[in-house]
Formats: structure tokens, sequence, C-alpha cells
């Protein structure tokens, strides 16, 4: 009977303390419990605060002083610096107050990133402000430096500061110069890209040497060089973007010597540029979705073309690619685009013989028509070690330019009958096919070739013998050409077509997605 007492007590006690800890919460309005996101976030340490401003835009940081007095120094703290111009600033001479202004109150000793997105304003020079932010990362010991501009008419020359950094990682240097005086040692530096760049070759040859831990370079819209020799077996993946004519055109090719390359992509529109492959006998993958404009779109040589002027440099180009081909047969993984693919089927027109290809993953980048697709058929018959292929339907060309000579060609192509073309092709290994409509594609404006996709598709169901999985992704969003989901509409419709074609392959199955963009 004590103990019984002795329980009610406790427990008539527990209840007068809950009731007392409920009305102190009444009173205070909030508890521990409910406190609001504000609260939780102000009680971190500042280590994880400043870590977290370090991932916002500098301007946002900065804006963060206003949230109380335990906020307004942090910002001071962070290594990362993102400085966004061209979104935020109406004015140049606010972007340039506020850099001045966040770099004088900076109390880091290491900078981890240091970006610059430049504004527009063709009348502001921005060398001596770039040379002295620049100076301020190098002396933290900062990592990455990014700078961008968005006028293509500007040139940043690259500060001497920088040229020796010994801390530098990686650098993305948009509009560069290089000064001949320069002196270049980034010993630590592992990826360097460079647009809108005009170097010779002995400006290269000398990034190169003093790079000696490189181990990806990208240079886009180039000019300038046209020998690139990789002699470091670090250096193993390397992006050419577009060719861009400086001063004017140049005949010479550009030579690649790259032994121990084992990446290699060039994209983009090269113009007339003709771009060799002397050595790249280590390459794993290649990706080649570059195209070349005919000799006959230069104003200054239309008469001499009309003659015939330019039935030389097409052959070239056939040449071009066929020794692309020879010198990239050992590749476990090529993506080609829709140029290559036509010009493949103008050497097989010709009745050349195309080698033999190892790789086993195949991709193509292009919009399918009947030019390009008789090129893939080419490419299929001479790929039997193929296990995977991605059709990745790309937007074409906006300005379809050709020559009479390549309409002479491509003319054919009515008088070909894509079975035929695609006979006695049979895939003993490939399990995996995957069709992806990208961003940017209108299926209705570029869709040329669309029931060729179909023919290619049902192809390929009808003669991979050891087909598993065959998927159609779309991205999901409104086309901003026809304001409709054009491609999901599509290729859903591509997806119930093929449930009723016939396969060789009993052990696969269709699968039709679509991704969360929009």
């Amino acid at each position: 009977m004590d103990s019984r007492h002795s329980s009610k007590n406790g427990g008539s006690n527990s209840r007068s303390n809950l009731r007392d800890s409920m009305s102190k919460k009444q009173k205070n309005g909030v508890g521990e419990v409910d406190k609001t996101l504000d609260d939780r976030i102000s009680e971190l340490p500042d280590a994880l605060l400043v870590q977290i401003l370090s991932l916002l835009l500098t301007k946002d940081a900065v804006a963060s002083c206003v949230l109380s007095n335990r906020w307004r120094y942090l910002w001071n703290s962070i290594h990362n610096f993102h400085f966004a111009g061209s979104n935020y600033y109406n004015k140049v001479e606010n972007f340039v107050s506020l850099v001045d202004h966040v770099l004088t109150h900076c109390s880091c000793s290491k900078i981890k990133k240091f970006q610059l997105d430049l504004p527009e304003n063709p009348e502001w020079n921005f060398d001596s402000n770039i040379s002295q932010w620049i100076n301020f990362a190098v002396e933290r010991e900062v990592e990455d430096v990014v700078l961008c501009s968005y006028d293509e008419d500007a040139t940043f020359e690259l500060p001497i500061c920088i040229c020796n950094c010994s801390s530098l990682i990686t650098l993305d240097w948009r509009c560069c110069v290089l000064d001949n005086e320069s002196v270049i040692e980034w010993k630590s530096l592992k990826s360097l890209k460079l647009d809108y760049i005009f170097i010779d070759d002995d400006d290269l040859v000398k990034i190169l040497l003093g790079c000696p831990a490189l181990e990806t370079l990208e240079l886009s819209f180039f000019d300038g060089f046209r020998r690139l020799e990789i002699t470091s077996s670090n250096l193993k993946r390397l992006t050419l973007v577009r060719h861009w004519w400086f001063y004017g055109r140049v005949e010479d090719p550009l030579e690649i010597i790259a032994p121990y390359l084992q990446h290699l992509e060039i994209l983009g529109d090269l113009e007339y540029l003709k771009c060799r492959l002397v050595n790249v006998s280590s390459l794993v993958t290649a990706r080649l979705t570059f195209n070349i404009t005919c000799i006959t779109n230069i104003v200054e040589v239309n008469l001499n073309a009309q003659h015939g002027g330019c039935g030389d440099y097409h052959q070239d180009f056939r040449n071009l690619v066929l020794d692309y081909l020879q010198k990239l047969s050992y590749v476990a993984e090529l993506t080609i685009g829709w140029w290559l693919a036509e010009v493949v089927f103008m050497l097989r027109l010709k009745g050349a013989s195309l080698p033999k290809l190892k790789c086993n993953c195949l991709t193509l980048e292009m919009y399918v028509t009947k030019y390009n697709l008789c090129g893939v058929a080419s490419l299929l018959r001479n790929s039997p070690l193929l296990e995977t292929l991605n059709i990745h339907l790309r937007v074409g060309p906006l300005h379809d330019f050709r020559c009479p000579l390549e309409l002479s060609y491509l003319a054919n192509v009515n008088y070909i009958d894509l079975q035929c073309w695609f006979s006695n092709i049979m895939f003993a290994n490939l399990k995996n096919v995957k069709i992806v409509g990208c961003v940017g594609v209108c299926l209705k404006r570029f869709g040329r070739g669309n029931d060729k996709l179909f023919e290619l598709s049902k192809f390929l169901l009808k003669n991979a013998l050891t087909l598993k999985k065959f998927v159609i992704v779309s991205e999901k969003r409104i086309c901003s050409k026809c304001s409709e989901s054009c491609v999901s509409q599509y290729l859903s419709r591509l997806a119930k077509k093929l449930f009723d074609c016939p396969r060789s392959s009993k052990k696969f199955g269709i699968t039709y997605e679509e991704s969360a963009l929009e």
C-alpha cells in the first residue's frame, strides 16, 4: 500500500511538472522543439556557417551580414569567391566596388576558388583590376581560378603574378592573351581550359612544359598553333572545341601527336581546318562531333570553285576521315556526329574499304536523315564487337550550306534503298540500345528523318540476337521552338510502335522514360 501511494504521488508530481513546462513554453511563445530554421542554423559552429556561405554567390554571402550580429562578420572568412557581374550589376562601377570591398575585408589565409564573371562594358578596361584581384588570390595560395567574359571582342592578358602560382590546380580563362615574356610554372596544375585564345606553337610548347602535372587540356575557339605535341604521360584528356579564324584562313593542317593520350574530343565547327591525328596510339575514348565547311563558302575563291576547285578539297577530307577510322579502330568507346557519318557514306559511294572497328560502345550524336543513316549503316557493319549503341538526337546545322559537289553526292541517296544498305548486318554482341531526346531538339522544326529513326530502331530489334535493353529517354519539357512537348510526344509514340515490331532476342524489354528536366 505504501508502494501504491508513493506511485500516485510520483504521477501527480509528473503531471504538475508537465503543466509547469507547458506554461513556460506558452509564456516564451516558442519552445526548443519549435525553434525556427534561422535559429537552428545560427546555432551551428562558425566554421560550418562559413562553409555554407562559401557555396553562395559572393554578393549573397555578403548580404547575410544583415541577418543578425552573429552573421555580421562571418562572410569575411569565406574561402570561395564567385563575383557574377553579368547577372547582378547594371553598372560596372558597382561590380568593381563590390569586389574591392570584399577583398579589402577578407580575412581568410587560403582561397579555394576565385571566379570572376565580368560584366559587359566595352568602354571599361579591366586589365589593372584583374591584375590586382588575381594577385590578391595568388598571395592566398588560390587553387582554382575562373575568369569569364561574355564580350568576345575583349582580351585579358594573363597577369604575371599567376604565371608561377605553385598552388594553382585548375585554371579556366576566357579571352586569354599570353605575354611573350611570361614564364609558365604551374607545378600543381591539373586542368587547363582556355577560351577565345590565339597562341602560336612556341607559346603552346611553353605552356605544356610549364605544367608537368597537367591531366586535362581544353582549348575552345582557338587559333594560331599548327602542332600540338603532348609528351607528358600525365596528360590523359584533350578537348578541342571550334576553330576560330582570328587573322584569316591558313591552309596548314593542325597535327596532333599525343602517344599517351587516353581521351580525345574534337567538337563544333572547325570551318576549314584539317586536324590530323599523327600519333594517338593509347586512346580509349574518342568523340568526333565536329563539322567542316566547304571551301566554296569563302567569297574570294567562289569563282575558282565553280570550275571544280573544291573537288580535291573534299577528297582531302574523305582521306582524313578514313585516316581517323584507321587510327581509332582500337578505341573502346567512339562517338561521332552527323558530318563524319555523311563523309563515311561518301567514302562508301566511292568504293572505299572501311577498317574494322573494335569499339564496344558507339554513340551517335546527330539528327537522323537518310544521308547520315547510310554512313551509320557502314559503321555498324564494321563494328562486330559492338555491345552498346547510344543515339543522342541533336539539332541539325542552322545554316546547311552545301556546295554543288556535295549536293551531287547526296542526291544519290534518292536512288538508294535503305533496306539494301542495311542488309546482311547481324549483331551477335549488341546488348543495349539507348535513344535520348536531348535539350535543344525540336522534332517539329528539325525533325527531318523522324521516320528514319523508327526504321533504324526496327532494324536493330530484328537483327540484334542478344539484345537485353532498349531504352528510350525523353527530356520532359516544353519546347522553346514549338511550345509543345514535341520530343516526349514523338519518343513515346516511337516506343509504342516498337512494341509490335519483330525481334530476334526474346529476353529483353523496351523501356520509355522521361527525365526530370523541364
